[in-house]
């Protein structure tokens, strides 16, 4: 992503991930298994790259196609050690093209 992103709450990149990061040391316990959840355009290439970016990681996942057939719905529990670790594959992730992260 470029680094000027703006999203629509008006944070650039960096301001969101530290935000991001700081409620997630505020809600959660880490060591912990975390859900992550992402849409995007049904291409093995993507799914693959998906797998790639968690290839190190002790985690579950469960998909499901759109309706159409268009689209990929993907939940993944992964095991993570701390609020970088999960920032940190949110920004590996956010590098594939077309993904929608929840």
């Amino acid at each position: 992503m470029d680094p000027l992103y703006v999203d629509a709450s008006g944070q650039n990149q960096d301001e969101f991930y530290e935000s991001l990061k700081t409620k997630l040391e505020e809600n959660h316990n880490f060591p912990e298994d975390y859900l992550y959840k992402f849409i995007f355009p049904n291409d093995n290439l993507k799914l693959t790259e998906l797998y790639q970016i968690f290839d190190k990681i002790k985690y579950t996942i469960s998909t499901r196609e759109s309706k159409n057939g268009k689209y990929i719905a993907a939940s993944m529990t992964a095991f993570v050690m701390d609020a970088n670790q999960v920032v940190d594959l949110y920004k590996k992730v956010a590098k594939i093209e077309g993904v929608v992260m929840l």
